[in-house]
């Protein structure tokens, strides 16, 4: 009987090692994977309730992750100064794009975001989310640190670009993510004081130009964020259903599949911006800590990857990459628990959706690369 425990747990140590093995081999972190596999998993279990048991959905869902598991096995394997090199050509290519979808652009929902290439429809804006920060590190990568305000304005400059044609188009979410992922960037190189709080007035003063040029309905939102209740028929419809939702899921929710404000098609959105309020309904508080939790190990362990990496480049851009998966989550729970503006950003590995979904295991794909490969750089 012992030595039939012991050669259990002696099978299993071999399978973890050989596991372990396999994830050293593809370039991959194994706690890292392990957590998204988890988040991903996760998302599909709520899609499933969210999409009223739409099995086709899930399965497109789970196809496009996937994809987006190629695409990071794929980019975990490539050299850091290969990417390092091709970042001014990526940022290149993708403003061109951007400059493409407003000249020849596919209309969906009023809103021109798309290319088409035959069959195949994506958005050029979701390539930015990643080249913008790889610009921004490539450029102070053999910069003295912190960045004088000279650089910064060019900075600024790398990062308002693609952020305006992306707002023009018009997607305030993704604008707000491509210009937050090379913030960070910015502000990893370390700033002083005053350049922090000038930075901040500038900001500020671009936010209040910048009303001047919004939609009807962008400042319709940012209204109605402040008082939902002036317009609970129309513009804060979505906030106020979404907080009945999570605030009547309790503590431990009404179980899955089995809440009212998703089930009976009260709550909008619910597969895709709003599918948060969807897990506090079914799942309750207990389960919205379960998810945020794991989204938390998983911003930890990247950040315990970026400090590991060897030099400018590397560390900027692995921490971009994992801060800007906190203002993911940020900024779609704020916006779902009426804290933030509704701006239309999904919740990242759970919300339906193609591009997001790929361009996010993408940007770990990258982290992971620059991690993998520092014994190679520093010697």
């Amino acid at each position: 009987m012992i030595y039939e425990e012991v050669s259990s747990e002696s099978r299993t140590r071999r399978t973890l090692t050989g596991a372990a093995r396999v994830l050293s081999a593809l370039r991959m972190d194994g706690p890292l994977v392990t957590g998204l596999a988890l988040a991903a998993a996760y998302g599909l279990v709520v899609l499933y309730s969210a999409s009223a048991e739409n099995l086709p959905m899930v399965l497109r869902t789970g196809m496009r992750i996937v994809l987006g598991t190629a695409v990071m096995l794929a980019l975990a394997r490539v050299s850091p100064n290969f990417l390092r090199r091709t970042s001014p050509w990526l940022y290149s290519i993708g403003v061109i794009l951007l400059l493409a979808v407003a000249v020849v652009g596919h209309t969906r929902l009023g809103a021109q975001r798309w290319l088409s290439l035959g069959p195949i429809r994506f958005q050029p804006s979701e390539l930015m989310k990643l080249a913008v920060p790889m610009m921004c590190a490539w450029y102070l990568h053999e910069r003295p640190l912190p960045p004088r305000w000279p650089n910064l304005l060019l900075l600024g400059l790398i990062i308002l670009i693609p952020a305006a044609l992306v707002a023009k188009e018009p997607d305030l979410g993704t604008a707000a993510l491509i210009a937050a992922a090379g913030a960070l960037v910015v502000f990893l190189a370390g700033l002083r004081v005053r350049v922090i709080v000038g930075m901040v007035l500038l900001g500020v003063a671009a936010a209040w130009f910048g009303l001047r040029f919004m939609h009807g309905y962008q400042r319709q939102r940012l209204l109605t964020f402040l008082n939902p209740q002036s317009d609970p028929l129309g513009a804060g419809y979505h906030i106020i259903q979404s907080q009945i939702a999570i605030g009547s899921g309790g503590v431990f929710g009404k179980g899955w599949m089995n809440g009212s404000q998703a089930q009976l098609d009260f709550l909008p959105e619910r597969t895709t911006d709003f599918i948060f309020a969807v897990i506090g309904e079914e799942f309750g508080l207990l389960g919205l800590a379960v998810l945020l939790l794991l989204y938390a190990f998983i911003i930890g362990r990247s950040l315990y990857l970026a400090v590991q990496t060897p030099d400018t480049f590397s560390r900027l851009l692995a921490g971009s990459v994992a801060l800007t998966f906190f203002v993911y989550v940020f900024i779609n729970a704020g916006m779902v628990t009426g804290l933030l503006p509704v701006v239309g950003v999904p919740l990242p590995l759970v919300s339906y959706g193609g591009s997001s979904v790929v361009t996010v295991l993408a940007g770990f794909g990258i982290l992971m690369s620059l991690h993998a490969h520092r014994k190679l750089m520093g010697s």
